[in-house]
């Protein structure tokens, strides 16, 4: 373990805009906190952030929105916490910006900072290789230096003009010491040899209520079929769902368990399937969002695929519904052949799985960004 670090510097400054970033800025600020103890950090987070030692300024609760039109109802919200940040920056304590993904609002965050003459440190970066292309020159100018999390990121930014250095998926920071499925099904009191389907509809209020519905039907479609199959339904701890909406157990803010319990699962695009690739679970994705912001979400997004395990795979390694072709039946049809242990499908998709698994790099991730910042506050003098 290294020794703390003895620097006294102005504070690193987190922004984060969801569930997820609140976690990955917590484990940071956990080794930032051992490493280099009296270093103050402030920002916009959760209660991970707060539980490293951050002082939150605005709970992410109250942040997240999803889709174009979702964005456009929390503007005011948006631009008042900007104005915020931009006095804190401004007033010469913050000594280095440190910014996690939602680059809708982080990129005016990185504009202010830049102009204060405030480093920027961008973790996760956006996916401009989805989409939001021409933000490849304003990152550029913007940010000091990148840490991305996908294996094809670093050399694509690079291209562009911006430092970055691929450190590895925050996710395999989680998933050192997983459970086996027996003991998953005990702690979730799951029958050891049943199968079981895991359902993971979103980490958002807005996906609840666009999944919830679509994902029970899946789901009980597929107990007509096979009434042996037990379904479980993860629940992000940022979302509640009433046990009245859903017919299902509900298991809160455990998604490694419930996916190292389960047989197959029904995942909502996103970083939740590439948990499932570290879990080893073979599943099918599904995705529906307003009329408006999917017309704008074709016309804007350049690749041909949405669940990000498969955009890691470079092809299909779990089949995608989105939209109007997520119709129960047919999904169900897709989910079926991953409950046969030795049948083709399954095989095929664990395979494609480790694949992915195998690019995320390796554990650590929280720490290099942490010394990345070390390193930052050192180099430009913020002390």
């Amino acid at each position: 373990m290294d020794s703390p670090r003895e620097l006294h510097v102005r504070e690193v400054l987190f922004v984060v805009g969801e569930a997820s970033g609140d976690l990955h800025a917590g484990k940071v600020a956990e080794v930032l906190r051992e490493r280099a103890p009296q270093l103050p950090m402030a920002g916009v987070g959760g209660g991970h952030m707060r539980a490293a030692g951050v002082e939150v300024l605005e709970d992410v609760e109250r942040l997240a929105v999803m889709g174009f039109v979702e964005v456009l109802q929390h503007v005011p919200k948006h631009w008042a916490l900007l104005r915020r940040l931009r006095a804190r920056i401004e007033s010469g304590k913050v000594g280095l910006v440190v910014l996690l993904d939602y680059p809708g609002f982080n990129l005016k965050v990185a504009e202010v900072a830049h102009r204060a003459g405030v480093p920027v440190l961008y973790y996760i970066t956006p996916q401009v290789w989805a989409w939001g292309a021409d933000r490849l020159p304003t990152l550029a100018r913007l940010v000091t230096k990148a840490a991305s999390i996908l294996p094809f990121e670093e050399a694509l930014l690079r291209k562009h003009g911006i430092d970055a250095t691929f450190v590895g998926h925050p996710l395999l920071d989680r998933a050192q010491s997983l459970p086996s499925q027996a003991e998953a099904r005990q702690q979730l009191g799951l029958p050891a040899d049943a199968p079981v389907l895991a359902m993971f509809p979103g980490s958002r209020r807005a996906e609840i209520a666009r999944h919830l519905e679509p994902f029970t039907e899946a789901a009980l479609e597929v107990q007509r079929r096979r009434p042996d199959v037990h379904v479980v339904v993860s629940v992000a701890p940022t979302v509640r769902i009433a046990p009245s909406d859903c017919p299902f157990p509900l298991v809160q803010g455990a998604s490694f368990v419930v996916q190292r319990a389960a047989t197959a699962g029904l995942l909502k695009s996103g970083t939740n399937t590439l948990e499932a690739a570290v879990a080893g679970l073979p599943h099918v994705i599904g995705y529906r969002t307003s009329a408006i912001t999917y017309a704008i979400a074709r016309r804007v997004v350049k690749i041909p695929h949405i669940g990000l395990v498969n955009v890691v795979a470079g092809e299909a390694v779990s089949p995608e519904f989105v939209q109007d072709s997520f119709v129960p039946s047919t999904v169900a049809d897709a989910l079926m052949p991953l409950f046969e242990p030795n049948g083709e499908a399954r095989l095929r998709a664990e395979a494609g799985l480790a694949r992915v698994r195998a690019q995320l790099g390796t554990p650590g991730a929280s720490a290099r960004v942490a010394e990345m910042i070390l390193a930052m506050q050192e180099s430009t003098g913020a002390r």
